[in-house]
């Protein structure tokens, strides 16, 4: 009778009319530190994730958690500068889950990174105790660069020039043929293929950018004159590492030496010299701008087995109000675009001869700094398409430039160009780079601003 009273009780009880149900999991340790891990790196504590990361992944909890804590502690590590630690934590992800996304694009970054520190730490072992000459008494090296070059695009369809981008330099070859080494920035990769994940089928026209050059373009950069390409800019990685790879080869199909990917750089061999060129960004995609100290070991080393050291760099701020050169970092759209005077002065001082800017899209003023010529941005040259060529967007010039067996600034010159239509380079009569050119380096760099004379030839003033 009392066991029967008891259980109508519970029956009747208000707890038992309104039942919760099951009562909720507790969470996991290792959800639990995936969430810590997530949150400290959301803070940009990368030493307090991995600490909680790496704990995570040697917990017995659910397998695709852990999975998930192994690519957040990669991300920790890749924040460190740890390109092993990243390795070594996206290897098992690579196996158990290949297709997550970023992780074919980040890996091989990572990877190059990782490749790149061992390339160095393989000639700090080797190195000379100095590097002698073999070059010629009185060898010179007469070299002309120019900015961005993207001369047309198959992505968003309709970009592409109506010759197939044939006749894309011709009014200006004979002046990029004119040289012992011509020098431009690939603006995006050359290749028939890769996906890109940087523009939804749902983008907006003008709100995202991915170029793709036809892999046949390739043979018109050479047709041009280029003997050498950066492929260190924000657009190289537009269409994955497929694309990127795929761009190296059919340079080198070409006979274009190229420099960009972290541990890809060019080496040449010209009047007896030995050149080097080697190409930055502000990005892990390519040597890393922002990272002074591994730019440096990258250039003294260079400097220790070549005559002439040339460095490119892809940074800065974009657009028409960006033609100063600022004393400090530049920020865009949130990302450090790279403190450049700093930059430049601190590869200078390693040991780089020449020191060529892109980025801006713009003109920007030119300095000689320990005898050694920086073009702050040579901008846009032969941008075909998407690319804004009004105003200053469409004023370039054609840095020609001779350097003495030690890398030393003997001469220079600015032709200038101008771009027409779509893009298509052209000489320029009214030459409107020249006079942008001197005015910025009068402003910007009264110490060490280089002097431009009226008919652009270049000097100390």
């Amino acid at each position: 009778m009392i066991l029967a009273s008891f259980a109508l009780l519970l029956a009747l009880s208000p707890a038992r009319a309104q039942d919760p149900g099951p009562l909720p999991q507790p969470m996991s340790l290792a959800a639990a530190d995936l969430e810590t891990g997530r949150a400290m790196l959301a803070e940009k504590n990368a030493d307090g994730a991995v600490m909680v990361l790496q704990k995570c992944t040697q917990r017995d909890g659910p397998a695709d958690v852990v999975l998930d804590c192994r690519w957040e502690l990669g991300w920790a590590r890749w924040l460190q500068g740890d390109w092993k630690g990243v390795v070594d934590a996206w290897t098992p992800v690579e196996k158990a889950d290949p297709g997550r996304e970023g992780l074919d694009t980040y890996l091989s970054q990572a990877r190059d990174n990782l490749g790149m520190q061992a390339m160095l730490e393989r000639a700090r072992q080797s190195a000379p105790t100095t590097f002698v000459s073999s070059a010629p008494e009185g060898a010179t090296l007469r070299m002309r660069a120019v900015g961005d070059c993207m001369i047309g695009t198959d992505f968003p369809s309709g970009q592409l020039p109506p010759d197939n981008g044939a006749g894309a330099f011709g009014d200006v070859v004979a002046l990029l043929q004119d040289a012992d080494l011509t020098f431009g920035n690939l603006e995006g990769p050359i290749c028939d293929g890769g996906a890109t994940s940087k523009c939804g089928a749902d983008a907006k026209p003008g709100s995202c950018y991915a170029f793709r050059q036809p892999a046949a373009y390739a043979a018109h950069y050479k047709a041009a004159g280029f003997d050498v390409m950066s492929t260190a800019n924000n657009h190289a990685g537009d269409f994955g590492s497929f694309c990127r790879e795929r761009t190296e080869q059919l340079l080198d199909a070409q006979g274009i030496a190229h420099s960009g990917r972290p541990g890809d750089i060019a080496s040449l061999e010209i009047n007896g010299l030995k050149v080097a060129v080697i190409g930055f960004h502000s990005s892990r995609n390519s040597h890393y701008i922002n990272d002074h100290e591994t730019a440096k070991a990258l250039v003294a080393d260079l400097a220790s087995r070549h005559d002439i050291v040339v460095v490119s760099f892809h940074g800065g701020a974009e657009g028409s109000k960006a033609i100063h050169t600022p004393d400090g970092p530049e920020k865009y759209y949130g990302e450090n675009r790279g403190h450049l005077r700093r930059f430049t002065h601190d590869v200078i001082d390693a040991g780089a001869d020449l020191v060529i800017g892109h980025g801006p899209h713009v003109l920007r003023g030119m300095e000689i700094y320990n005898d050694r010529l920086i073009a702050y941005s040579l901008g846009n040259f032969a941008t075909y398409g998407p690319f804004n060529t009004s105003g200053y967007g469409g004023v370039s010039v054609i840095l020609d430039v001779t350097m003495d067996r030690q890398g030393r600034f003997v001469a220079g010159k600015l032709l200038p160009t101008k771009q027409i239509g779509e893009g298509v380079p052209m000489r320029d009569t009214e030459a409107q780079g020249v006079d942008l050119v001197r005015q910025l380096s009068a402003e910007d760099f009264p110490k060490w601003g280089v002097g431009v004379a009226q008919d652009g030839s270049l000097g100390k003033r």
